[in-house]
């Protein structure tokens, strides 16, 4: 979700919910994350819970009063709920951005950045061999590194679920 382009924020915990559980007991339930979307898409902002898909399969009897308690909370906000398994998470998107963190924390040309962000801004988008061949032709593997450290930065985006290739397109980050 961090990597959407629809995402304005992910809150992780956001909320501790009161529920009553089948044996009549009451518990506390804190949903694994809040996602704000940008308002143009018209989403509304959605409460998850994350589950491994076998653990919710099997439990999903026991756990219904506090996911009940949780939707009946995002509806009153107007929000939807989801329980997300691996499934919707684990992937080509979770990959890529796995391999792009180590390129997070580089020090990279201020000057190099501001003229592939120059270069986008001016074409809208651009494929990376385009870039590579603009600013970096003689020393692609410090383009490569450049580029993935702004898409891991942000200020770049792309279709994070898409191969990283050299067809890759990416803007610049609203």
């Amino acid at each position: 979700m961090d990597f959407s382009r629809d995402v304005v924020t992910v809150g992780s915990q956001p909320v501790k919910l009161d529920f009553v559980a089948h044996n009549g007991r009451s518990y506390t339930y804190i949903p694994d994350f809040l996602v704000h979307f940008k308002s143009r898409t018209g989403r509304r902002p959605m409460l998850v819970e994350v589950k491994p898909e076998e653990a919710w399969r099997e439990k999903w009897r026991e756990w219904l009063p506090k996911w009940k308690a949780a939707w009946r909370y995002a509806a009153e906000r107007e929000w939807s709920f989801h329980i997300y398994d691996e499934s919707r998470i684990k992937g080509p998107a979770l990959k890529n951005i796995q391999y792009i963190e180590r390129f997070k924390r580089g020090d990279y040309s201020e000057e190099d950045m501001d003229a592939v962000v120059r270069t986008v801004l001016f074409m809208g988008s651009a494929p990376i061999h385009y870039l590579l061949a603009l600013h970096f032709t003689g020393s692609e593997t410090l383009g490569w590194s450049v580029l993935f450290h702004m898409i891991a930065t942000r200020q770049l985006d792309c279709d994070i679920s898409r191969h990283f290739d050299e067809y890759l397109e990416v803007t610049v980050t609203a």
